[in-house]
């Protein structure tokens, strides 16, 4: 969908010649047919009450009425009805076709149904139609063909059925622009070798059911600049003696049909060979044909301003030409999944713009040209699943930009280079299924940089784990598993907070388990099976919350297994291989009565009674002498934040004392949630009003403080219903703590990944109407600070963990610790992006959370609305498919952008399988707005800001599909959309 932005700009701003003459041989007008006309469309549709057409029929000059322009004899006929995105339901009237004069008709982005009347190929002046984004159904009036100074028609994003009229390539002769896109039309294109369309420049048809060849015909429109085929189930050879006729062509994407080679699908050469005259081409996209041979020689020749080229999933076989890089301008080369084989030519590193180079799975062999590192832009590498072997090359140091390097399932051997600590913004670092040996690099190990994950399982490395591990503080996995690693695991790695997932199995890791590991408050998946760990298992193990899968086999244990927590769930296979365990889980051993071991306990007991009350008693001197420098200092103060008197009289002063009372002194028990700036604990102030205190990690020094500024100022200037309310903030020389009304729904991502048992207070599913709530409200939320704040306010972590669901479910947006201030003036007209401005409120974090972050930002971007325009899309498709993006990114090695897209739209019961709202009653209705919100998802993530969506039109998208769903106007289930979702 995002694709056609480009070409839908070029049409509105630089081709819409407004066409007021009218036709010599019309009949004498008769005025009042336009006004009847306009008010029979008028009793067909339904809009909101004072919405777009309040003022449709209230005043007989029609001319003023919302949407009308007129000209023509007296300047009286209706030469445009423009209505484009006004929230209108109902049926086109066939009265429209009596408008003899109107030039340019656009309905889109509504909520009409229904049928394309017949009736509108009777506009003889019309020049532009569009009806894109509604629900019409039926097949095209071949009419529409014969209107002849149609230029531009638009009737993507609906579903149409049955095939693509004739007329339109035959009989159509002015058309510049067609675009019948995401909708259901089957058949052939019916463009035959005696038409002629010789304007047509933009021709858009992915993602319907059409078959059949491309026809040779397009060669008979040499003006071509966009052919996009995509997603239908083309067949045939690849044409050989088109593309060399089309000398303007830059946009060309065959991916996902049925196409073949030539020579029984083993020779690509006839097809490379026509795109040769095609100079200006920039992105050629063939991937998912099952296209076989091997890459011509002369690939490399192809026309040098290609920016990217996709052949993945294919059955390309061969090996790399080294010709190919004279494609000195490509950014992007994706060659995964196909049947290469030989060595990575060394002179790839001449393609010195590339920024993703995809290589896996495929046969490779031979050694990572040390050249790769010379790739200056590079920010991600995937050579996994091949045969590389020999040592890794430390040039990948020099890769300032690399973000994801994977090299997983190879034949690697040798060290782990230590430069590869240089790598100071990787993200991802998969070194599993290897040989390599030797120690961790302590500066890999530091890399604090490392917020998905880092995989260094089954390899032969050895010797102890580097205290360097617990400076990831943000990392989300990390497997060491299958190495001959020693020594103890580091309590130090409870500083790890983000960490989900954490395998340390099959080593020879020996001590105590940390409870301070135990304990981290995410962590979901624990394995350290097949080690010699000792000792009790970690009481903090019967209070974890996240907890869902844990592995404490083949150890040596000791002690009792208590029924509580997530062990209480664990099978007997969790603590095979343990003979000193005891306790409730059938297949061990069963523990001694109470009163056996109550004298081999009495002497720890009284030890540990002492111990408790000695900390107890140092706890509260040192909290009377952190109180007393305080109030000498006199640095303790108490701020306003929200400007809401009624707040201001609930609680006129906080003190870090009610603070700590409320929170049971900030205990591990009231921690709701943690992150890189600090931790959020729940609370109780004395007059009973439950609250959330967001407490800065003081560690941070100077960049949690400047966080905290910066939360404090984006809330003091933006007030909306979706935006967390601040109550106060407390500030100390030391203590830094932001104090909010308690959620008590929690927050999405609570709901949508629950933590074991919350008392059903939480995560009890969604269903797709509190879905579409919860959307509505974000995008609202994230348009008033983009459009409508008195500063324009960038978020840069729009997440499901931000987004907080009040006792009415609605969600507010939370969680400003990293937002960018964009211009202090107020007025759209004032704000701007440029760096200079005043109000910027950081320089050089990271802006956002891994799996969120949009592409740019990865490769040096500053912050933008566009960048949370991707966040927000990535929440989206997250939503609907119930799959985290880090779940598919650490398992797939794909973004959940290409996930879903790989699926969409051929097999959308595989996009929503494991999406926890399938589970009820899905109407009809909704139906269709699952594929609109798919479809609004892929927009929101397109890799290019550019081609990005602004988050008024956004939220206004979601609105009318709200609207649609609360009326159910228009509801009608389709056959081929109840497909989709069944298996």
């Amino acid at each position: 969908m995002a694709k056609l932005l480009i070409p839908i700009i070029i049409f509105h701003v630089g081709l819409v010649p407004i066409v007021v003459a009218a036709a010599a041989t019309a009949p004498p007008p008769v005025i009042d047919d336009d006004r009847s006309a306009l008010l029979t469309f008028l009793s067909n549709v339904s809009a909101d009450p004072g919405g777009a057409l309040a003022d449709w029929g209230r005043s007989p000059e029609f001319c003023n009425w919302t949407g009308v322009m007129c000209g023509g004899p007296g300047r009286r006929r209706v030469t445009q009805l423009v209505l484009s995105g006004k929230g209108i339901c109902g049926v086109i009237s066939p009265a429209l076709g009596r408008l003899a004069f109107v030039n340019v008709l656009d309905l889109s982005s509504n909520a009409f149904a229904g049928a394309i009347p017949p009736e509108l190929s009777a506009l003889s002046m019309l020049t532009q139609l569009s009806l894109t984004n509604n629900l019409l159904e039926g097949a095209i009036p071949a009419g529409l063909g014969l209107l002849q100074k149609l230029y531009f028609l638009d009737l993507s994003g609906n579903r149409l059925s049955g095939g693509i009229p004739e007329t339109l390539f035959c009989n159509c002769s002015a058309l510049q622009y067609l675009d019948l896109a995401n909708n259901s039309l089957a058949s052939d294109i019916p463009y035959a070798d005696e038409c002629r369309l010789p304007s047509l420049r933009y021709i858009l048809l992915w993602s319907n059911d059409l078959s059949g060849a491309i026809p040779p015909a397009l060669a008979n429109s040499s003006m071509l600049e966009w052919i996009d085929f995509e997603s239908n189930y083309l067949a045939g050879e690849l044409p050989s003696q088109m593309f060399d006729r089309l000398p303007r062509l830059q946009y060309l994407y065959l991916s996902y049909n049925n196409l073949s080679s030539h020579g029984g699908n083993t020779d690509l050469g006839p097809f490379f060979r026509s795109l040769r005259n095609c100079t200006r081409m920039q992105e050629l996209e063939l991937a998912g044909n099952d296209l076989g041979g091997q890459l011509p020689l002369f690939v490399g020749e192809l026309p040098r301003g290609l920016r990217q080229l996709h052949l993945e999933g294919n059955a390309i076989s061969g090996s790399i030409p080294p010709n190919i890089s004279g494609l000195v301008n490509l950014t992007y080369l994706n060659l995964s999944n196909n049947l290469l084989n030989g060595s990575i030519p060394p002179d790839m590193s001449r393609m010195r713009r590339l920024e993703r180079l995809y290589l896996s799975n495929n046969l490779l062999s031979g050694e990572i040209p040390r050249s790769i590192g010379d790739i200056p832009h590079l920010g991600l590498v995937d050579l996994s699943s091949n045969r590389l072997a020999g040592a890794i090359p430390d040039t990948f140091s020099n890769l300032t930009q690399l973000r994801r390097l994977m090299l997983h399932h190879n034949q690697l051997s040798g060290a782990i280079p230590p430069s590869l600590g240089d790598c100071l913004n990787l993200e991802i670092l998969d070194l599993s299924y290897n040989g390599l040996q030797g120690p961790i690099p302590a500066y890999v190990a530091s890399l604090s940089s490392l917020k998905l994950y880092l995989n260094l399982s089954n390899n032969h490395l050895e010797g102890p784990l580097p205290l360097e591990l617990s400076k990831m503080n943000m990392i989300l996995a990390l497997d060491l598993s299958a190495n001959k690693l020693a020594g103890t695991i580091p309590s130090q790695l409870g500083s790890c907070v983000a960490l989900e997932y954490l395998n340390f199995s099959v080593n020879a890791l020996g001590g105590a388990l940390p409870a301070s590991v135990t304990a981290l408050p995410f962590l979901q998946v624990l394995d350290v099976s097949r080690n010699v760990l000792s000792g009790p298992l970690p009481e903090s193990l019967q209070v974890s919350t996240s907890l869902r899968e844990a592995n404490f086999s083949y150890n040596n244990f000791s002690g009792m297994v208590p029924d509580a927590g997530v062990l209480a769930n664990l099978s007997v296979e969790a603590f095979r291989g343990n003979p000193n365990l005891c306790g409730h889980v059938p297949g061990i051993a069963i523990c001694e009565p109470k009163r056996a071991r109550r004298r081999r306990t009495l002497f720890p007991a009284v030890v540990g009674i002492v111990v408790a009350v000695s900390l107890l008693l140092c706890a509260v001197g040192c909290r009377s002498m952190v109180t007393a420098r305080a109030k000498r200092s006199g640095r303790q103060s108490m701020r306003l934040v929200d400007v809401d008197d009624q707040a201001e009289r609930e609680h006129p002063r906080i003190s870090y004392r009610e603070l700590s009372e409320a929170t049971g002194g900030f205990v591990q028990a009231c921690l709701i949630g943690a992150g890189s700036f600090g931790r959020v604990y729940e609370g109780t102030l004395r007059d009973g009003t439950r609250i959330a205190v967001k407490v800065l990690d003081p560690k941070g020094g100077g960049e949690v403080s400047g966080s905290f500024k910066r939360e404090c100022e984006v809330l003091r200037q933006t007030r909306h219903k979706n935006l967390v309310r601040v109550i106060t903030t407390c500030s100390t020389a030391s203590f830094n703590a932001l104090v909010l009304p308690l959620m008590p729904n929690g927050s999405l991502e609570d709901h949508l990944y629950p933590h074991g048992d919350n008392d059903g207070e939480l995560g009890g599913g969604l269903d797709f109407g509190q879905i579409m709530g919860i959307v509505s409200d974000v995008a609202e939320g994230m348009a008033y600070l983009h459009h409508y704040a008195p500063v324009s306010v960038v978020h840069c972590d729009l997440k499901p963990s931000n987004v907080l669901l009040d006792e009415g479910m609605r969600a507010v947006i939370s969680d400003f610790g990293i937002a960018r201030l964009l211009a202090c003036g107020v007025g759209e007209a004032s704000r701007t992006s440029d760096e200079s401005a005043p109000c910027n409120s950081i320089t050089g974090l990271l802006q956002g959370s891994v799996g969120y972050i949009a592409p740019e930002y990865g490769l040096g971007g500053h912050p933008s609305t566009q960048g949370d325009v991707y966040s927000f899309g990535v929440m989206l498709l997250e939503l609907i498919t119930g799959k985290r993006p880090t779940d598919v990114i650490f398992h797939e090695g794909l973004t959940l952008h290409d996930w879903v897209r790989r699926h969409y739209p051929h097999d959308v019961a595989a996009i929503v399988a494991h999406a926890p709202w399938r589970e009820r009653e899905l109407q009809a209705a909704a139906d269709v707005a699952v594929v609109e919100l798919i479809e609004l998802g892929l927009v929101c993530t397109q890799h290019s800001p550019a081609l990005r969506p602004a988050m008024a039109d956004v939220c206004h998208e979601i609105t009318l599909l709200k609207e649609d769903l609360a009326r159910h106007c228009g509801r009608r289930s389709l056959s081929t959309k109840d497909s989709l979702f069944s298996n």
